[in-house]
């Protein structure tokens, strides 16, 4: 082996930088550790063998009076310089994204272009013996022409080392620019790629980017901001609406309760007064759904508290509507009632309030009656494994207690007011009559029984224990 690097330098070399550029290119991008180490190896090799046959890098070529040798030596003294110029490039890299991650690939192409700089001057000054002083007074002066012509693609180049460096945003991101709200999918030299919410792809210059407001929505990574603005008449009174608007935001059990999700009053004039819910959810996906969850939660209570939005188109509702009606008009399943049969429900049905944390129906009672929710947020309990967890909220509208109506059953659930509630009741012996009459009544309370049940039963079903694996020594610890 030695003998054949002794009697042929300049082949060993050059087979050398070929092994070099096989092997990068054969080893996966999973290996990273092992390509790094056979580059610094090969290198270390290469540097042995132009040693030993006396052409050192920081002198010009020897074999002087043979051409052709002393032309190849030239080249691999010159190469030399390069492929050390590569393996710093890739040992800086390689400790860069440790450290900083995908965030720093731009100053470290930066660190790069300027060791290659250094590694092409170097070996122009030592091995071909030109004039540095002179290339660098032309260069300087033909960087100056260029740095004239690309001023704005320099200033997205040196706009986006800084973006990098301070880290507003990162991969994956969700961002606003100057409005425009995306996920982060790539940055380069030039430019931040953004993927909008409708799928299309947004090109942001780094050097506007640099500049603008940028509002990063996954810092922290946990919780994730959603607000909705209402707008309502300035003749009611705040006190009213925000104990309304404060029940729809306990009805929503996606969002957060640290940091504590408020309401508040935004401003007012003599045309309307915006109020204002905002919270926390703990997903990007989650906030549209939350949106409108809060949307249709906050119009319900708000109508339970006889408060309307504020529209310039009148309601086509009758006016003086009493609360039992107007519940049976909004439910879906007794709305198809005439009128004479929902002034015979009203007379009917009768208010009774529970505080907050009171039991409504305890799980496993077979209820007499049907609860209307009147106002206030109810909340659903269930029990799996001896545990007991909440599974949903209810609010203005919605029903409590058909299982007992329909086929004397009851739900797994406890039903519990969450909130300061009132609910209407209305007695089975009133409703049995209306149920043999009326299939669409009985059909619809039927499909609600239904979803309530398999929901409940999909949400207690214990999910099966994975057997853990033991090796050997958790065997010889077991007979120890």
């Amino acid at each position: 082996m030695l003998s054949l690097l002794t009697d042929h330098p300049l082949v060993c070399a050059l087979v050398l930088i070929l092994i070099d550029l096989s092997l990068w290119h054969l080893l996966s991008a999973s290996g990273s550790q092992w390509k790094l180490v056979v580059r610094l190896l090969v290198f270390a090799l290469f540097s042995m063998v132009l040693f030993n046959a006396g052409m050192n890098p920081l002198q010009p070529a020897p074999f002087a009076d043979n051409v052709p040798l002393h032309l190849a030596a030239t080249g691999l003294q010159i190469g030399w310089w390069l492929f050390g110029a590569r393996t710093l490039t890739v040992l800086i890299g390689a400790v860069m994204m440790q450290r900083v991650g995908h965030t720093g690939r731009l100053l470290q192409d930066l660190l790069g272009a300027v060791i290659f700089l250094i590694a092409v001057i170097a070996a122009l000054a030592y091995v071909l013996e030109l004039p540095v002083k002179g290339v660098l007074a032309t260069s300087g002066a033909l960087a100056i022409i260029v740095g004239l012509a690309l001023q704005s693609t320099l200033s997205d180049v040196f706009s986006g080392i800084v973006l990098n460096t301070t880290k507003p945003y990162q991969l994956d991101d969700w961002i606003s620019i100057d409005g425009m709200e995306g996920r982060v999918t790539d940055i380069d030299w030039r430019a931040t790629r953004l993927q909008t919410a409708q799928g299309s792809m947004a090109v942001i210059p780094n050097s506007l980017a640099a500049k603008a407001k940028i509002i990063n929505f996954s810092r922290p990574i946990d919780i994730f901001g959603i607000s909705i603005s209402l707008q309502l008449s300035p003749h009611v009174r705040p006190s009213t609406v925000i104990e309304a608007l404060e029940r729809a935001m306990q009805g929503c059990r996606q969002l957060l309760s640290k940091p504590a999700p408020n309401v508040s009053l935004k401003s007012s004039n003599s045309s309307g007064v915006e109020y204002e819910i905002s919270g926390f959810v703990e997903s990007m996906d989650q906030k549209r759904m939350v949106r409108n969850q809060l949307y249709d939660l906050a119009f319900r209570q708000l109508q339970a508290s006889g408060v309307s939005l504020l529209s310039s188109v009148e309601s086509n509702a009758p006016a003086g509507l009493s609360r039992p009606r107007a519940l049976l008009d909004s439910s879906s399943i007794f709305s198809g009632l005439s009128e004479e049969e929902k002034d015979a429900f009203c007379a009917n049905m009768t208010l009774q309030t529970f505080r907050a944390g009171e039991l409504i129906l305890p799980a496993g009672e077979v209820s007499d009656h049907l609860l209307i929710v009147e106002s206030g947020v109810v909340s659903v309990e269930l029990n799996r494994g001896g545990i007991k967890f909440e599974s949903g909220r209810m609010g203005p509208g919605e029903v409590i207690g058909e299982g007992g109506i329909l086929s004397n059953t009851s739900l797994p659930a406890d039903f519990s007011a969450k909130t300061y509630c009132s609910v209407y009741r209305l007695e089975k012996d009133y409703l049995k009559p209306y149920l043999d009459a009326r299939q669409d009544i009985g059909d619809a309370m039927k499909a609600l029984l239904d979803y309530r049940l398999n929901k409940a039963q999909t949400l207690t079903q214990e999910t099966p224990q994975v057997a853990q694996k033991r090796g050997f020594l958790q065997w010889l610890r077991r007979r120890a």
